[in-house]
């Protein structure tokens, strides 16, 4: 059953379509592009690049362009034209780069030798990750993660806050991209095709290239089948409290084992971690975390679908802050002894500043929680965020007590 007739006729602009013009305008540094497989890097970088003179597209998969790089620095520096006397500034982007064994030694010895060459390197695995020897490249890169569209990313066509605090004016989304967000995800084509037997093909594909190919391709790990029913574990329990021995126990392995398989689905992007935060404040309890997905359209339980969509926006924006330079920003929960919990709280250098807890409707009545924890951490916000409730085009940002928000004006202030 479609869920749509009419697929959506857009053309999205990415906020990081901004910010990477501006590194290139600013920094000489290598721009590090990761994010999961099919979130818009390569569209990107595409797009980037077609903005600029003299530029090249280097992708590991392509067999004539793996050869040049295994040919050797000297041989592929002279394919791009790097070694012509007066040759003008270029732009290098290299996709897939971090399944070459050696790709940060390449690295380093172009950018050592050519002050006139910027790069851009693209993956689907955290590139500081999959380090497997070579020279540092410390202070030779910036890194910067693409994520999945988001309500605030639709709503202001790209465009990011110029405010000190990041936040933008709150915009309205139109329902049937809110419904296909929330039903979809936010990867781009199935978002835009909202077709529920092309997300049902496009999903199954996607799964089996991260599960089996990624993993096969990039670690040592022979379990494939066990590190599946694992993934699965996670989806199901999407916003809970992990176990790691209900793990081991189900999956008939050992808890250090399977740590280290999350970390491997981590980096490659599978789910994000959100840790307890208790920093300087008695009463709160250090328990395991939980996990979201990534692509939250495949949690099926709607309220913790919900729950992940609100999960990925927050992550963004506190990624998003962090890459600028304006802070350190986290993504939390809170959880006390007596178990009192507030879904999320971030924190901007080592302070809470947003607390949120994720509601279906505007008829809950405010949670007495927030009250509790935002006179025990001093947070500067504290929200309900409802999120089957209707818009409203006020600035939530403006309220400091406890109050409750809809998702769609919230999400639309974020980035």
């Amino acid at each position: 059953m479609e869920y749509f007739n009419v697929p959506f006729k857009l053309v999205i602009r990415r906020n990081l379509d901004i910010l990477l013009e501006h590194h290139f305008d600013t920094y000489r540094q290598i721009a590090f592009l990761s994010g999961p497989r099919q979130v818009g890097k390569t569209t990107t970088t595409r797009q980037l690049l077609s903005r600029y003179e003299n530029t090249s597209y280097i992708n590991w998969d392509n067999f004539s362009d793996r050869r040049r790089i295994l040919a050797g620095l000297e041989s592929f520096s002279e394919h791009i034209g790097l070694t012509n006397l007066g040759g003008e500034q270029q732009i290098c982007a290299f996709d897939e780069l971090h399944k070459y064994t050696e790709w940060r030694d390449f690295l380093k010895g172009i950018f050592d030798g050519n002050r006139h060459l910027k790069m851009m390197v693209t993956g689907s695995a955290r590139l500081s990750v999959f380090s497997r020897g070579g020279d540092s490249l410390r202070g030779r890169y910036f890194t910067y993660d693409m994520h999945p569209l988001s309500v605030a990313e639709l709503a202001h066509d790209g465009r990011v806050s110029s405010n000190q605090s990041g936040l933008s004016d709150p915009s309205e989304l139109p329902n049937d991209q809110w419904h296909a967000l929330m039903t979809f995800g936010g990867f781009p084509e199935p978002f835009t095709k909202a077709s529920q037997t092309f997300h049902g093909r496009w999903s199954m594909t996607s799964n089996e290239q991260l599960l089996r190919e990624d993993i096969r391709d990039l670690t040592r790990v022979q379990e494939l089948s066990q590190i599946e029913m694992l993934a699965l574990r996670i989806q199901r329990q999407v916003g809970q409290l992990t176990s790691y021995s209900s793990f081991a126990r189900d999956i008939r392995s050992t808890v250090p084992t399977i740590q280290r398989w999350i970390d491997i689905l981590e980096s490659l992007y599978y789910c994000f971690r959100v840790t307890p935060w208790r920093r300087n404040v008695a009463g709160l309890l250090r328990k395991e975390p939980k996990y979201y997905l990534w692509d939250w359209s495949q949690v099926h339980d709607r309220g913790a679908r919900a729950e992940n969509l609100i999960a990925s926006a927050l992550l963004k924006f506190a990624r998003w802050r962090t890459e600028q330079g304006h802070g350190v920003y986290a993504l939390h929960f809170l959880r006390d002894k007596q178990k009192r919990e507030v879904d999320f709280v971030v924190v901007r250098d080592e302070r809470p500043w947003i607390l949120v807890e994720v509601k279906s409707g505007a008829d809950s009545s405010l949670s007495k929680r927030l009250h509790h924890f935002q006179r025990l951490t001093g947070a500067q916000h504290a929200f309900q965020v409802a999120v089957n409730a209707d818009y409203i085009d006020r600035d939530c940002f403006d309220e400091t007590g406890p109050i409750i928000v809809p998702a769609k004006t919230f999400l639309s202030q974020l980035v």
